[in-house]
Protein backbone atom coordinates (compact mmCIF):
# COMPACT_ATOMS: atom_id res chain seq x y z
CA UNK A 1 0.00 0.00 0.00
CA UNK A 2 2.79 2.25 1.01
CA UNK A 3 4.63 1.98 -2.33
CA UNK A 4 1.47 2.18 -4.43
CA UNK A 5 1.28 5.46 -2.27
CA UNK A 6 4.39 6.31 -2.95
CA UNK A 7 4.64 5.47 -6.95
CA UNK A 8 1.28 7.39 -7.27
CA UNK A 9 2.98 10.66 -5.57
CA UNK A 10 6.04 10.09 -7.77
CA UNK A 11 3.78 10.14 -10.83
CA UNK A 12 1.80 13.09 -9.48
CA UNK A 13 4.84 15.01 -9.68
CA UNK A 14 6.45 13.96 -13.00
CA UNK A 15 3.02 15.02 -14.08
CA UNK A 16 3.11 18.61 -12.99
CA UNK A 17 7.04 18.95 -14.37
CA UNK A 18 6.08 18.12 -17.42
CA UNK A 19 2.82 20.15 -17.50
CA UNK A 20 4.74 23.66 -15.90
CA UNK A 21 8.06 23.00 -18.04
CA UNK A 22 5.39 23.84 -21.14
CA UNK A 23 4.04 26.79 -19.19
CA UNK A 24 8.04 27.74 -19.24
CA UNK A 25 8.57 26.73 -23.09
CA UNK A 26 5.10 28.78 -24.22
CA UNK A 27 6.89 31.67 -22.26
CA UNK A 28 10.10 31.54 -24.33
CA UNK A 29 8.15 30.96 -27.28
CA UNK A 30 6.42 34.00 -26.36
CA UNK A 31 9.64 36.54 -25.89
CA UNK A 32 11.62 34.84 -28.54
CA UNK A 33 10.59 37.48 -31.04
CA UNK A 34 12.08 40.06 -29.30
CA UNK A 35 15.26 38.42 -29.41
CA UNK A 36 15.27 37.51 -33.20
CA UNK A 37 13.95 40.58 -34.06
CA UNK A 38 16.52 42.12 -36.41
CA UNK A 39 17.15 38.47 -37.77
CA UNK A 40 13.71 38.00 -38.58
CA UNK A 41 13.22 41.47 -40.29
CA UNK A 42 16.01 41.16 -42.34
CA UNK A 43 15.03 37.14 -43.23
CA UNK A 44 11.98 38.52 -44.50
CA UNK A 45 12.97 42.41 -45.60
CA UNK A 46 9.81 43.11 -43.24
CA UNK A 47 9.48 47.05 -41.15
CA UNK A 48 8.82 47.49 -37.86
CA UNK A 49 5.00 48.19 -38.06
CA UNK A 50 4.78 44.68 -39.77
CA UNK A 51 7.02 43.10 -36.98
CA UNK A 52 4.44 43.79 -35.18
CA UNK A 53 1.46 42.57 -36.09
CA UNK A 54 3.54 39.05 -36.19
CA UNK A 55 4.26 39.53 -32.18
CA UNK A 56 0.83 40.32 -31.36
CA UNK A 57 -0.97 37.88 -33.42
CA UNK A 58 -0.10 35.72 -30.82
CA UNK A 59 -2.16 37.07 -28.36
CA UNK A 60 -5.18 36.88 -30.67
CA UNK A 61 -4.55 32.82 -30.83
CA UNK A 62 -3.89 32.60 -27.14
CA UNK A 63 -7.09 34.58 -26.06
CA UNK A 64 -9.45 32.97 -28.65
CA UNK A 65 -8.87 29.72 -28.15
CA UNK A 66 -9.27 30.18 -24.21
CA UNK A 67 -13.20 29.00 -24.08
CA UNK A 68 -12.84 26.42 -26.21
CA UNK A 69 -9.49 24.77 -25.06
CA UNK A 70 -11.13 24.81 -21.41
CA UNK A 71 -14.39 22.89 -22.84
CA UNK A 72 -12.10 20.40 -24.10
CA UNK A 73 -9.69 19.62 -21.57
CA UNK A 74 -12.80 19.10 -19.04
CA UNK A 75 -14.23 16.75 -21.79
CA UNK A 76 -11.05 15.25 -23.38
CA UNK A 77 -8.60 15.62 -20.63
CA UNK A 78 -5.21 17.04 -20.46
CA UNK A 79 -2.95 14.18 -22.36
CA UNK A 80 -4.64 14.41 -26.04
CA UNK A 81 -5.42 18.23 -25.80
CA UNK A 82 -1.70 19.25 -24.16
CA UNK A 83 0.19 16.87 -26.68
CA UNK A 84 -2.21 18.53 -29.96
CA UNK A 85 -1.58 22.16 -28.65
CA UNK A 86 2.36 21.26 -28.13
CA UNK A 87 2.46 20.13 -31.78
CA UNK A 88 0.50 23.19 -32.49
CA UNK A 89 3.19 25.26 -31.17
CA UNK A 90 6.09 23.09 -33.05
CA UNK A 91 4.38 23.56 -36.33
CA UNK A 92 3.76 27.37 -35.66
CA UNK A 93 7.55 27.56 -35.57
CA UNK A 94 8.06 25.84 -39.29
CA UNK A 95 8.08 29.11 -41.37
CA UNK A 96 10.37 30.44 -39.88
CA UNK A 97 13.01 27.74 -41.04
CA UNK A 98 10.80 27.45 -44.70
CA UNK A 99 8.77 30.05 -45.46
CA UNK A 100 9.63 32.19 -48.27
CA UNK A 101 6.67 34.53 -47.84
CA UNK A 102 5.92 36.62 -45.15
CA UNK A 103 2.28 35.56 -44.19
CA UNK A 104 3.01 32.11 -43.46
CA UNK A 105 5.15 33.05 -40.30
CA UNK A 106 2.25 35.45 -39.03
CA UNK A 107 -0.02 32.94 -39.76
CA UNK A 108 2.36 30.53 -37.58
CA UNK A 109 2.71 32.93 -34.92
CA UNK A 110 -1.32 32.36 -34.73
CA UNK A 111 -0.84 29.08 -34.01
CA UNK A 112 1.82 29.29 -31.36
CA UNK A 113 -0.47 31.66 -29.48
CA UNK A 114 -3.26 29.50 -29.85
CA UNK A 115 -1.51 25.86 -28.87
CA UNK A 116 0.34 28.28 -25.70
CA UNK A 117 -3.37 28.75 -24.41
CA UNK A 118 -3.03 25.19 -22.97
CA UNK A 119 -0.42 25.82 -21.01
CA UNK A 120 -1.71 27.54 -17.79
CA UNK A 121 -5.33 26.21 -18.42
CA UNK A 122 -3.67 22.32 -18.60
CA UNK A 123 -1.63 23.06 -15.40
CA UNK A 124 -5.17 23.93 -13.52
CA UNK A 125 -6.43 20.62 -14.91
CA UNK A 126 -3.43 18.45 -14.28
CA UNK A 127 -2.94 20.26 -10.75
CA UNK A 128 -6.77 18.97 -10.04
CA UNK A 129 -6.33 16.22 -11.20
CA UNK A 130 -3.40 14.76 -9.32
CA UNK A 131 -3.14 16.57 -6.21
CA UNK A 132 -5.11 17.07 -2.91
CA UNK A 133 -7.39 19.93 -3.34
CA UNK A 134 -5.53 21.98 -0.16
CA UNK A 135 -2.69 22.04 -2.61
CA UNK A 136 -3.59 23.82 -5.46
CA UNK A 137 -2.71 27.20 -5.00
CA UNK A 138 1.35 26.37 -3.98
CA UNK A 139 1.82 23.88 -6.75
CA UNK A 140 0.46 26.51 -9.07
CA UNK A 141 2.50 29.19 -7.73
CA UNK A 142 5.60 27.12 -8.26
CA UNK A 143 4.27 26.53 -11.86
CA UNK A 144 3.75 30.22 -12.25
CA UNK A 145 7.18 31.06 -10.82
CA UNK A 146 8.98 28.17 -13.18
CA UNK A 147 7.13 30.03 -16.30
CA UNK A 148 8.33 33.32 -15.07
CA UNK A 149 11.97 32.38 -14.38
CA UNK A 150 11.53 31.15 -18.14
CA UNK A 151 10.61 34.21 -19.22
CA UNK A 152 12.64 36.53 -17.15
CA UNK A 153 16.14 34.10 -17.50
CA UNK A 154 15.22 32.22 -20.65
CA UNK A 155 16.11 35.39 -22.66
CA UNK A 156 19.85 35.26 -22.29
CA UNK A 157 20.97 31.54 -22.98
CA UNK A 158 18.68 32.23 -25.89
CA UNK A 159 20.18 35.15 -27.04
CA UNK A 160 24.17 33.71 -26.18
CA UNK A 161 22.99 30.41 -28.80
CA UNK A 162 21.83 32.53 -31.86
CA UNK A 163 25.01 34.79 -31.64
CA UNK A 164 27.26 31.37 -31.81
CA UNK A 165 25.11 29.11 -33.48
CA UNK A 166 22.79 31.41 -35.34
CA UNK A 167 19.11 32.28 -35.00
CA UNK A 168 18.31 29.02 -37.35
CA UNK A 169 19.77 27.02 -35.07
CA UNK A 170 18.07 27.86 -32.50
CA UNK A 171 14.77 27.61 -33.75
CA UNK A 172 15.58 24.11 -34.69
CA UNK A 173 16.11 23.39 -31.50
CA UNK A 174 13.38 24.39 -29.70
CA UNK A 175 11.25 22.88 -32.48
CA UNK A 176 13.12 19.91 -31.42
CA UNK A 177 12.53 20.40 -27.76
CA UNK A 178 9.08 20.97 -28.41
CA UNK A 179 8.28 17.40 -30.30
CA UNK A 180 10.11 15.30 -27.37
CA UNK A 181 7.61 17.48 -24.56
CA UNK A 182 4.78 16.47 -26.98
CA UNK A 183 6.11 12.87 -26.66
CA UNK A 184 6.53 12.69 -23.12
CA UNK A 185 3.48 14.54 -22.21
CA UNK A 186 1.71 11.79 -24.19
CA UNK A 187 3.37 9.08 -22.93
CA UNK A 188 3.19 10.18 -19.15
CA UNK A 189 -0.03 11.97 -18.66
CA UNK A 190 -2.80 10.07 -17.22
CA UNK A 191 -6.43 9.67 -19.47
CA UNK A 192 -8.90 11.43 -17.24
CA UNK A 193 -11.49 8.66 -15.74
CA UNK A 194 -14.59 10.83 -16.69
CA UNK A 195 -15.63 13.72 -18.42
CA UNK A 196 -19.20 16.22 -18.30
CA UNK A 197 -22.28 14.18 -19.40
CA UNK A 198 -23.92 17.66 -19.90
CA UNK A 199 -23.87 19.55 -23.39
CA UNK A 200 -21.72 22.41 -24.17
CA UNK A 201 -23.78 25.22 -23.89
CA UNK A 202 -25.10 24.19 -20.36
CA UNK A 203 -21.18 23.41 -19.05
CA UNK A 204 -20.92 26.87 -20.40
CA UNK A 205 -24.55 28.54 -18.88
CA UNK A 206 -23.54 27.12 -15.48
CA UNK A 207 -20.32 28.45 -15.25
CA UNK A 208 -21.94 32.31 -16.50
CA UNK A 209 -24.30 32.20 -14.43
CA UNK A 210 -22.87 31.86 -11.06
CA UNK A 211 -22.79 34.93 -9.77
CA UNK A 212 -20.01 34.30 -7.30
CA UNK A 213 -17.69 33.02 -9.98
CA UNK A 214 -18.25 36.18 -12.22
CA UNK A 215 -18.30 38.24 -9.22
CA UNK A 216 -14.60 37.35 -8.07
CA UNK A 217 -13.44 37.45 -11.51
CA UNK A 218 -14.56 40.85 -11.96
CA UNK A 219 -13.31 41.90 -8.54
CA UNK A 220 -9.84 39.96 -9.78
CA UNK A 221 -9.70 41.86 -12.87
CA UNK A 222 -10.05 45.38 -11.16
CA UNK A 223 -6.71 44.46 -9.18
CA UNK A 224 -4.55 43.38 -12.08
CA UNK A 225 -3.70 47.28 -13.12
CA UNK A 226 -0.39 47.19 -11.60
CA UNK A 227 1.02 44.33 -13.54
CA UNK A 228 -0.71 44.39 -17.01
CA UNK A 229 -1.25 48.40 -16.75
CA UNK A 230 1.51 49.70 -15.12
CA UNK A 231 4.37 46.82 -15.23
CA UNK A 232 3.78 46.40 -19.12
CA UNK A 233 3.52 49.96 -20.58
CA UNK A 234 2.95 52.78 -18.55
CA UNK A 235 5.54 51.94 -15.81
CA UNK A 236 8.21 53.35 -17.63
CA UNK A 237 7.36 56.83 -19.28
CA UNK A 238 5.46 57.31 -15.66
CA UNK A 239 8.74 57.62 -14.03
CA UNK A 240 10.77 59.43 -16.83
CA UNK A 241 8.19 62.34 -16.75
CA UNK A 242 6.54 62.46 -12.94
CA UNK A 243 10.04 61.36 -11.14
CA UNK A 244 12.71 62.54 -13.62
CA UNK A 245 14.11 59.38 -14.47
CA UNK A 246 16.66 58.43 -16.86
CA UNK A 247 15.45 55.97 -18.86
CA UNK A 248 17.49 52.61 -17.80
CA UNK A 249 16.23 53.50 -14.39
CA UNK A 250 13.15 54.00 -15.67
CA UNK A 251 12.91 50.86 -17.52
CA UNK A 252 14.34 49.10 -14.86
CA UNK A 253 12.40 49.74 -12.14
CA UNK A 254 8.85 48.59 -13.30
CA UNK A 255 10.57 45.26 -14.38
CA UNK A 256 10.52 44.42 -10.36
CA UNK A 257 7.14 44.28 -10.65
CA UNK A 258 7.85 41.23 -12.66
CA UNK A 259 10.38 40.01 -10.22
CA UNK A 260 8.30 40.13 -7.13
CA UNK A 261 5.93 38.13 -8.59
CA UNK A 262 7.52 35.47 -9.89
CA UNK A 263 9.18 34.43 -6.69
CA UNK A 264 6.14 35.45 -4.62
CA UNK A 265 3.92 33.56 -5.63
CA UNK A 266 4.74 30.85 -3.48
CA UNK A 267 4.93 32.87 -0.59
CA UNK A 268 1.26 34.29 -0.86
CA UNK A 269 0.28 30.62 -1.67
CA UNK A 270 1.55 29.98 1.92
CA UNK A 271 -0.18 33.01 3.58
CA UNK A 272 -3.06 31.66 1.79
CA UNK A 273 -2.72 28.24 3.74
CA UNK A 274 -2.67 30.00 7.11
CA UNK A 275 -5.28 32.68 6.61
CA UNK A 276 -7.68 32.01 3.94
CA UNK A 277 -7.87 32.75 0.32
CA UNK A 278 -10.34 35.62 0.66
CA UNK A 279 -8.42 37.06 3.55
CA UNK A 280 -4.85 37.08 1.58
CA UNK A 281 -6.80 38.43 -1.81
CA UNK A 282 -7.76 41.54 0.41
CA UNK A 283 -4.75 41.91 2.18
CA UNK A 284 -2.95 41.68 -1.17
CA UNK A 285 -5.45 44.46 -3.09
CA UNK A 286 -4.71 46.79 0.44
CA UNK A 287 -1.32 46.89 -0.05
CA UNK A 288 -1.13 47.53 -3.89
CA UNK A 289 -3.78 50.49 -3.43
CA UNK A 290 -1.68 51.74 -0.55
CA UNK A 291 1.54 51.33 -2.75
CA UNK A 292 0.32 53.10 -5.37
CA UNK A 293 -1.48 56.00 -3.93
CA UNK A 294 2.05 56.64 -1.91
CA UNK A 295 3.82 56.73 -5.42
CA UNK A 296 1.28 59.40 -6.73
CA UNK A 297 1.45 61.41 -3.87
CA UNK A 298 4.65 61.15 -2.64
CA UNK A 299 7.86 61.73 -4.60
CA UNK A 300 9.86 58.57 -3.49
CA UNK A 301 13.55 57.28 -3.76
CA UNK A 302 14.34 54.89 -6.37
CA UNK A 303 15.09 52.61 -3.53
CA UNK A 304 11.90 52.74 -1.74
CA UNK A 305 10.42 52.42 -5.20
CA UNK A 306 12.05 48.99 -6.05
CA UNK A 307 11.27 47.64 -2.58
CA UNK A 308 7.54 48.64 -3.41
CA UNK A 309 7.16 47.16 -6.69
CA UNK A 310 8.70 43.89 -5.44
CA UNK A 311 6.00 43.80 -2.64
CA UNK A 312 3.62 44.63 -5.39
CA UNK A 313 4.59 42.07 -7.58
CA UNK A 314 4.23 39.47 -4.68
CA UNK A 315 0.89 40.85 -4.37
CA UNK A 316 0.17 40.15 -7.82
CA UNK A 317 0.04 36.44 -7.41
CA UNK A 318 -3.31 37.10 -5.80
CA UNK A 319 -4.10 36.37 -9.45
CA UNK A 320 -3.76 32.47 -8.78
CA UNK A 321 -5.68 32.53 -5.81
CA UNK A 322 -8.71 34.19 -7.42
CA UNK A 323 -8.88 31.80 -10.21
CA UNK A 324 -8.71 28.91 -8.09
CA UNK A 325 -11.18 30.43 -5.95
CA UNK A 326 -13.23 30.90 -8.83
CA UNK A 327 -13.21 27.34 -9.74
CA UNK A 328 -14.21 26.07 -6.39
CA UNK A 329 -17.81 27.56 -6.52
CA UNK A 330 -18.42 25.19 -9.28
CA UNK A 331 -18.48 21.27 -10.07
CA UNK A 332 -15.29 19.73 -10.72
CA UNK A 333 -16.16 18.30 -14.44
CA UNK A 334 -16.27 21.99 -15.70
CA UNK A 335 -13.56 23.45 -13.32
CA UNK A 336 -11.23 24.15 -16.43
CA UNK A 337 -14.34 26.01 -18.26
CA UNK A 338 -14.52 27.73 -15.12
CA UNK A 339 -10.17 28.65 -15.44
CA UNK A 340 -10.59 29.39 -18.76
CA UNK A 341 -13.81 31.89 -17.97
CA UNK A 342 -11.46 33.85 -15.42
CA UNK A 343 -8.20 34.27 -17.53
CA UNK A 344 -10.27 35.50 -20.77
CA UNK A 345 -11.97 38.19 -17.86
CA UNK A 346 -8.86 39.06 -16.59
CA UNK A 347 -6.95 39.54 -20.16
CA UNK A 348 -10.14 41.53 -20.65
CA UNK A 349 -9.25 43.98 -17.83
CA UNK A 350 -5.96 44.49 -19.20
CA UNK A 351 -7.32 45.98 -22.07
CA UNK A 352 -9.81 48.03 -20.23
CA UNK A 353 -6.51 49.30 -18.43
CA UNK A 354 -4.68 50.29 -21.39
CA UNK A 355 -7.24 52.40 -22.89
CA UNK A 356 -8.77 54.00 -19.98
CA UNK A 357 -5.33 54.89 -18.50
CA UNK A 358 -4.06 56.11 -22.37
CA UNK A 359 -7.51 57.58 -22.91
CA UNK A 360 -7.37 59.99 -20.17
CA UNK A 361 -3.95 60.59 -20.69
CA UNK A 362 -4.68 62.42 -24.48
CA UNK A 363 -7.83 64.22 -22.81
CA UNK A 364 -5.88 65.74 -20.70
CA UNK A 365 -2.63 66.96 -22.55
CA UNK A 366 -0.49 63.76 -23.25
CA UNK A 367 2.22 61.34 -21.92
CA UNK A 368 4.94 64.02 -21.53
CA UNK A 369 2.50 66.12 -19.60
CA UNK A 370 3.41 64.81 -15.85
CA UNK A 371 -0.09 65.77 -14.16
CA UNK A 372 -1.33 64.14 -17.33
CA UNK A 373 0.06 60.58 -16.11
CA UNK A 374 -0.54 60.96 -12.65
CA UNK A 375 -4.81 61.28 -13.53
CA UNK A 376 -4.29 58.48 -15.98
CA UNK A 377 -2.18 56.34 -13.49
CA UNK A 378 -4.86 57.39 -10.75
CA UNK A 379 -6.82 54.54 -12.73
CA UNK A 380 -5.03 51.75 -11.04
CA UNK A 381 -5.29 52.40 -7.24
CA UNK A 382 -9.15 53.30 -7.54
CA UNK A 383 -9.65 49.84 -9.57
CA UNK A 384 -8.47 48.38 -6.87
CA UNK A 385 -10.00 49.85 -3.90
CA UNK A 386 -13.31 48.76 -6.06
CA UNK A 387 -12.23 45.19 -6.64
CA UNK A 388 -10.59 44.92 -3.03
CA UNK A 389 -14.21 45.98 -1.26
CA UNK A 390 -15.79 43.33 -3.90
CA UNK A 391 -13.34 40.62 -2.30
CA UNK A 392 -14.22 42.00 0.89
CA UNK A 393 -18.30 41.68 0.52
CA UNK A 394 -17.60 38.13 -0.82
CA UNK A 395 -15.66 37.28 2.19
CA UNK A 396 -18.81 38.19 4.50
CA UNK A 397 -21.14 36.92 1.96
CA UNK A 398 -19.05 33.20 2.15
CA UNK A 399 -18.60 33.67 5.96
CA UNK A 400 -22.69 33.93 6.24
CA UNK A 401 -22.82 31.40 3.99
CA UNK A 402 -20.71 29.08 6.25
CA UNK A 403 -22.82 30.01 9.49
CA UNK A 404 -25.98 29.40 7.86
CA UNK A 405 -25.36 25.54 6.62
CA UNK A 406 -23.52 24.73 10.11
CA UNK A 407 -27.02 26.17 11.62
CA UNK A 408 -28.75 24.12 9.10
CA UNK A 409 -26.73 21.01 10.03
CA UNK A 410 -27.20 21.36 13.57
CA UNK A 411 -31.17 21.35 13.24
Amino acid sequence: MNALSSNSRAIAWAVWIVASIFYAYQYILRVMPNIMLNDIMQQFDIGAATFGQFSGVYYIGYSLMHLPIGIMLDRYGPKKIMTACILCTLVGLMPLLFAKHWVYPIAGRFLIGLGSSAAILGVFKIIRMTFNEKLFPRMLSLSVTIGLIGAIYGGGPMSYMKEVFGYQTVIQLFAVLGLLLAIITYWIVPDMKKCSQETVLSDIKEVLSNKRVIGSCIFAGMMVGPLEGFADVWGTIFLKQVYGFDGRIAASIPSMIFMGMCFGAPVLSLIADKVGNLSTIIGSGITMAVSFFLMLFWHLSPGILTASFILVGMCSAYQILAIYKASTYVREQVAGLTTAVANMIIMIFGYAFHASIGGIINFMGGPNVPYALVYGISVIPIALCLGTGGFILLFYFSKGRVQVEERQKSL
